[in-house]
């Protein structure tokens, strides 16, 4: 039995499986959004917490954007910084735990997409250390865009049902959801196949947030304007009210 937490276990050897995944599909139009928010500002100093693979990190330093992304998995930067160099892009990848990033008032705007890092740690506390870092990262009228997981999906829907209707052949799968009321986690098995085909199933577990909550944490730690909507996969906006139905909600906060 791995000793490892569940999130390094999975991203270990898992890059090249991670860019097939249903869920990293929706890149141009989420980085659309990111540029619409910022106004198109190339001078902007951009840092892509949990940036994973790059997606977003390339997609918008091909924009003409300035961004650093940072994540704390070896095989997960190993594949951005491939990726980037298939484009000949200069890119600044950092290998960076998310609760303690050393860049410190350096950035305009913080992106933290598809679950970069928060709300994946085994402790609210933790999970609170990632949005007090990446905050001490921005400078002082910084702006924070990020999506975390919904919590008032589970308590309307199955999860479950929801992630086997969203995955298809070769992505991982999930089993045995159970959503916890009093700590509003989902536990569930994953099994999964890394990149060197090897079978591998493991016990992960994920905080879901409601939006009052996400409200208050981030005001505590200095944010005057926060935004709360639902985010769709590849089509970020402010139109989209969140609801019950929303797996993910899309978070805009500014300082």
């Amino acid at each position: 039995m791995t000793t490892k937490p569940w999130y390094e276990d999975l991203f270990e050897n898992y890059a090249n499986k991670y860019d097939s995944e249903s869920f990293t599909q929706g890149t141009k139009g989420e980085c659309d959004f990111i540029e619409r928010e910022l106004q198109s500002n190339k001078t902007l100093k951009i840092i892509d917490v949990g940036c994973g693979t790059g997606r977003h990190t390339i997609e918008l330093t091909k924009r003409g954007y300035s961004v650093t992304g940072i994540d704390l998995s070896a095989s997960q930067l190993k594949k951005a910084r491939e990726k980037a160099a298939t484009e000949n892009l200069d890119i600044d990848f950092r290998q960076q735990d998310a609760r303690n990033i050393t860049l410190k008032n350096e950035f305009d705007v913080a992106i933290m997409l598809c679950e970069g890092g928060f709300p994946l740690m085994e402790t609210d506390e933790m999970n609170f250390e990632i949005l007090k870092s990446v905050t001490e990262a921005l400078k002082a009228k910084g702006k924070f865009v990020f999506t975390t997981l919904n919590g008032l999906f589970p308590l309307f829907n199955s999860v479950e049902k929801f992630l086997a209707a969203e995955g298809k052949e070769g992505n991982a799968t999930y089993r045995d959801n159970s959503f916890d009321l009093m700590t509003f986690r989902d536990h569930n098995v994953t099994e999964f196949e890394d990149d060197d085909g090897n079978k591998k199933v493991i016990a992960s577990n994920e905080r879901y947030y409601v939006p009052s909550e996400i409200t208050w944490l981030l005001k505590s730690i200095g944010y005057r304007n926060i935004d709360i909507f639902g985010a769709k996969l590849g089509a970020f906006s402010r139109n989209d009210k969140l609801t019950t139905k929303d797996f993910e909600m899309l978070v805009i906060a500014e300082l």
